[in-house]
């Protein structure tokens, strides 16, 4: 079964962006992200759209993220991308005519709508900057062994 990876993508290439100087173009990104421009450039309209990057024009353009790193949450990512479903499992049949079906889809509906919620919350905790600490931290870590 695909999953959604487009929170992933986006922070993947958000985090790539803030370590990057100047703008980056779609075809960098794209790069990156081993994905197509047009992907990378309807994903950033996206966040152009909520105020989190910007597009320059011209020669030496491209995207720049417009927003400090500690105020964006993984939460208001998810909420800039639509909102895709957090888990990709379901109930087989939404209105069952079965008793024994609508209790399991009673029991799988909290469930899922708990940890949606616990989830939903974590991800209000955990910012671009929190991130980008731990990729420096690791990228630090990582210098140091080889030396």
């Amino acid at each position: 079964m695909k999953r959604d990876s487009r929170l992933s993508s986006v922070l993947h290439a958000l985090l790539h962006m803030a370590e990057h100087d100047g703008p980056m173009t779609s075809e960098a990104l794209g790069r990156c992200l081993g994905t197509n421009p047009v992907v990378v450039r309807r994903t950033m309209g996206l966040l152009r759209e909520v105020g989190l990057v910007t597009a320059e024009r011209g020669h030496a353009g491209g995207w720049r993220i417009s927003a400090d790193l500690a105020a964006v949450s993984l939460r208001r990512l998810h909420e800039a991308l639509g909102e895709p479903a957090i888990f990709a499992i379901g109930n087989r049949n939404e209105t069952p005519e079965c008793l024994v079906e609508q209790s399991v889809n009673a029991a799988l509906d909290g469930a899922f709508a708990e940890a949606e919620a616990m989830l939903l919350e974590r991800f209000a905790d955990v910012t671009l900057a929190d991130l980008a600490e731990d990729f420096a931290r690791s990228h630090a870590q990582r210098r140091a062994t080889k030396e």
